[in-house]
């Protein structure tokens, strides 16, 4: 057998195309767009390598159009979580064993595939399936994923490179192991370089996964099971199964060789997840790896320095991106009152030009929220403020869920900071804003601090460096990632690897490797050359 000591490719970030009228990337994407429209698409699990048919069809809809039919999804029960997790389990030892160039290019190659003859669809599949325009499904679907991908390969070989000093007549070495056990990745809904994140990360690193994302993002993942197949992945590596939350839980959950979960969602299922694992401590084999990223209340705190403009902007692309449904999306505002009116202005300026609709008119600013769920939630809070003396509405307010689950970017104006829509998250177009005056700015640093249990996100617009300095220092544990001057949201793998604490998760930062070392399990060795024969030291010889 031949060895080597490799240096994988440089990641780079996957360039982002404009999808301008013309351009070979928007006929591309709308030839798929037909494609998938065109035929009801059949999705199955993938367990063990099989394609898993049930007799439970759930049909598969575009938020923006509830009445057409994508397809239709199998769904699973208990007994399927338990073929995957012994899938998983039985293909441990050849994925572990595998050496690791091998399981890195597969990764890469899923990467390319992604750049090359799947961006269409994987675009096209995240436009209709989670109703995102083309340029926000092109940075997530396209240019996240495969940066996930390229980035973590370079991050686990610069882990593996790690290692330990070697005292003379000594060999220390350091192995990283996967865990003991397989990885549950349970994926949300609103970003699919996510849902291709979460379970390629630990299985990267040697790991057998069982992946449940949520069944409003089946069709993306379904391709991002289509890339991964084809870039060779073993059989069992990755099992994708479709089940209620609850019945994988049940199984997963009481399995001994559970050893993690790779979770992004709401902060009570997380901690719901955590509050189980720990009454089951018990039963593993060893203490699972809990990493999770469960929201926010993400705040832009402006400074009477800031420039109007530039703060307009930030709010309308950080609050009204993807229809708010970011984990990162600005939702709370504090302006101070010398410069609310031109902010004001220019923001229902902007908001004016805006178009909402079908992704498939690129023309469309703002499509549909996920489904009638989130509908009805978002359309509560807007109703509830409509009624409120303390609430004004600025912009928006209007919604129709007829024919898709269509809210207006929403702006509200509150004159209390802890009204309920400054404290509790949304996840939809609405904007809350309250206006101080510039001398109160000091209690507003705490305001902002104190206001939210989440701390995900957070940015300052201001001119005046002593505040910005000021800022980052009083707010240092109010958000994981921190804005200067610019809208909270748009992380960059490689560049700004995400992740909050308090109520945001466990911070282990997606796009670095800090997350890849959660799914390792170190081992050192120390060889001693020439072994001593005696106990006795020196130290024991007599004057």
């Amino acid at each position: 057998m031949s060895f080597g000591l490799f240096n994988v490719p440089t990641p780079v970030n996957e360039p982002v195309k404009e999808y301008r009228p013309g351009s070979p990337e928007r006929e591309a994407v709308k030839k798929a767009l037909q494609d998938f429209r065109s035929v009801e698409t059949d999705i199955p699990m993938y367990i063990g390598g099989q394609e898993v048919r049930t007799d439970r069809k759930i049909r598969v809809a575009p938020p923006h159009d509830h009445q057409h039919t994508l397809g239709y999804f199998h769904e699973g029960d208990a007994q399927h979580v338990e073929q995957a997790i012994e899938a998983a389990l039985a293909a441990k030892d050849n994925w572990a064993n595998l050496s690791w160039e091998h399981r890195a290019s597969i990764f890469l190659k899923a990467a390319d595939l992604l750049a090359g003859p799947y961006r269409a669809r994987i675009n096209a599949a995240t436009m209709l399936g989670q109703s995102k325009n083309a340029f926000q499904a092109e940075i997530d679907s396209a240019c996240e994923l495969i940066d996930f991908l390229r980035f973590n390969v370079h991050y686990a070989t610069d882990i593996y490179r790690q290692q330990p000093n070697s005292s003379p007549g000594v060999w220390n070495r350091l192995e990283y192991r996967p865990l003991e056990g397989f990885v549950f990745a349970l994926t949300p809904f609103n970003f699919t370089a996510i849902a291709g994140n979460l379970p390629t990360s630990a299985a990267m690193m040697g790991n057998t996964v069982v992946w449940k994302p949520a069944y409003t993002q089946v069709l993306s993942a379904k391709v991002i099971m289509e890339v991964l197949l084809e870039a060779g992945l073993p059989d069992g590596v990755i099992n994708l199964i479709y089940v209620d939350g609850p019945v994988a839980g049940d199984k997963i959950f009481n399995h001994p060789d559970f050893a993690g979960i790779h979770f992004t969602g709401s902060t009570g299922v997380f901690q719901a997840i955590w509050g189980t694992i720990g009454a089951n401590i018990h039963k593993y084999n060893s203490y699972p790896r809990i990493v999770g990223e469960t929201g926010g209340k993400d705040f832009v705190l402006v400074h009477e320095s800031a420039d109007a403009d530039e703060v307009a902007t930030g709010l309308v692309r950080g609050a009204f991106e993807y229809q708010g449904q970011k984990c990162s999306a600005a939702s709370r505002a504090y302006v101070p009152s010398s410069l609310w009116p031109a902010i004001e202005t220019k923001v229902k300026e902007f908001l004016s030009e805006i178009k909402m609709g079908a992704t498939e008119d690129f023309t469309n600013f703002i499509n549909a929220v996920i489904d009638e769920r989130s509908f009805k939630k978002i359309k509560a809070y807007i109703d509830a403020a409509k009624q409120s003396d303390q609430v004004k509405i600025v912009a928006g307010g209007n919604y129709d869920g007829s024919k898709g689950y269509f809210i207006e970017p929403t702006v509200l104006q509150v004159n209390d900071p802890n009204y309920r829509t400054m404290c509790e998250e949304i996840f939809g177009p609405v904007l809350s804003v309250y206006v101080y005056e510039p001398s109160e700015f000091e209690s507003i640093l705490q305001i902002v601090n104190s206001t939210s249990p989440y701390a995900l996100t957070g940015s300052i617009f201001a001119k005046d460096r002593y505040v910005i300095e000021h800022t980052s220092k009083v707010l240092q544990n109010a958000a994981g990632n921190f804005y200067i001057n610019d809208k909270p949201t748009g992380a960059v793998v490689g560049q700004q690897p995400f992740g909050g604490a308090r109520a945001s998760g466990t911070n282990d930062k997606a796009g670095s490797a800090l997350n890849l070392y959660r799914w390792v399990s170190a081992r050192t060795i120390k060889e001693t050359y020439v072994t001593p024969r005696h106990f006795a030291y020196p130290f024991l010889q007599a004057d």
